[in-house]
């Protein structure tokens, strides 16, 4: 498995992900390896779930708007 090194993170967001992998009961390495995992298929899982409500939305022959468009014209006002 690949290894990540991540520098500069803030002394307070080390301590609570010590605090979080006392909790836990696991070591540090663990804490974060689990976090990051989470993470990255929860992003997943939200893309997966937006993808198939936009097809099924767009099978009921939807027509949607440009969200950029109409915060133009919003601003605009």
């Amino acid at each position: 498995m690949p290894n990540i090194l991540v520098r500069n993170l803030p002394d307070e967001v080390v301590e609570e992900l010590k605090q979080r992998a006392r909790r836990h009961n696991r070591p540090l390495q663990q804490e974060v390896s689990d976090i990051l995992i989470s993470s990255a298929r929860l992003g997943r899982d939200v893309a997966h779930r937006a993808a198939a409500i936009r097809e099924r939305l767009l099978a009921r022959g939807g027509n949607f708007s440009d969200s950029v468009d109409l915060l133009r014209e919003d601003r605009g006002r």
